[in-house]
């Protein structure tokens, strides 16, 4: 299933490597169509589905067909859309099933935007909350491999549009706890406002990792294995040495949190969306012997953020 899955660029878990295109020039997708492939999808939306393909040739053409159009909410462009999700390689032989999230009972969240294939992007929005769409992925909906490169067999996904994840927040949400690190100041101006992060201090940084919840979200608790939407600040211990800050740039960083340096993996994991956070992060969790632009190596990191989202 990761292997299969891990092709949409913008879903965790969820494409075969050669799906991944792009609208850059470098593709020849044609436009997508509906209903033209042969694929047939039997049982009912909320369970895994049968799928019967033709038989000869696996098309060489990418399509989407809805096979129910859902009852609820409709999917816009830009929407986070949560599915239960099946893929198949359709090879014309066993045509074997990559995985289902009915067997794993832990939906897919995709976002409707540009880096999914167009066939997707153009079916999603055909469908509402509750609806099944059968999405046939073959290479002209990828740039064109190398001549040394085999082909990806055709994939074919079933998507149950369970719903949408909602937008965002703006800033943390809550009630102050008045908690901070001792040496570290973090002023809340309410609203929207970045807060201000004081790291200018006689103190010496804490040989451990230190979070302090300084506004208490009441969201769901990030997990480990999530994306998050966040506004952060970051400075140098005992200088007060700005040398990040998301809110300086007008926009919310979004990364999966496996990927960023230990000391977010560690401080960010069960930490409610809608919380405001104060971390002092050692060096040896976060870049240690190593320079990094605008960070001496060895400094001990102060981070103020703010958990908008995960997903």
């Amino acid at each position: 299933m990761r292997r299969a899955l891990a092709v949409l660029a913008a879903v965790p878990m969820i494409l075969f490597a050669a799906a991944c295109g792009s609208d850059d020039g470098a593709t020849t997708a044609a436009a997508p169509s509906g209903g033209s492939s042969g694929v047939k999808v039997a049982g009912n939306v909320g369970a895994k589905p049968t799928v019967t393909f033709p038989s000869g040739t696996p098309a060489k053409k990418s399509s989407y067909e809805v096979i129910q159009p859902g009852a609820g909410d409709g999917v816009k462009a830009g929407d986070r859309v949560i599915v239960n999700l099946t893929v198949y390689n359709w090879d014309g032989k066993g045509n074997a099933v990559q995985g289902s999230s009915y067997d794993t009972k832990a939906p897919e969240t995709i976002q409707v935007n540009e880096q999914l294939p167009q066939v997707l992007r153009e079916g999603f929005t055909k469908v509402k909350h509750g609806g099944r769409l059968l999405a046939v992925l073959a290479n002209d909906s990828v740039a064109q491999p190398q001549a040394t490169t085999p082909a990806e067999p055709t994939k074919v996904f079933v998507f149950d549009v369970v719903g949408t994840q909602p937008p965002p927040l703006k800033a943390a949400t809550g009630k102050e706890t008045g908690d901070s690190i001792k040496g570290v100041k973090v002023s809340n101006p309410g609203g929207d406002k970045a807060p201000t992060l004081t790291t200018k201090t006689g103190e010496k940084p804490p040989k451990e990792l230190v979070v302090k919840t300084v506004i208490q979200g009441t969201g769901p608790k990030v997990a480990a294995t999530q994306t998050l939407s966040v506004h952060y600040t970051g400075k140098i211990w005992g200088t007060d040495k700005q040398f990040d800050s998301s809110w300086e740039r007008g926009q919310p960083a979004e990364f999966p949190l496996a990927q960023v340096i230990q000391g977010w993996q560690k401080g960010l994991a069960g930490v409610p969306v809608g919380s405001r956070v104060v971390m002092s992060i050692p060096p040896d969790l976060g870049y240690g012997d190593q320079a990094q632009q605008g960070i001496p190596a060895k400094s001990t990191l102060v981070f103020v953020v703010d958990v908008l989202a995960a997903y």
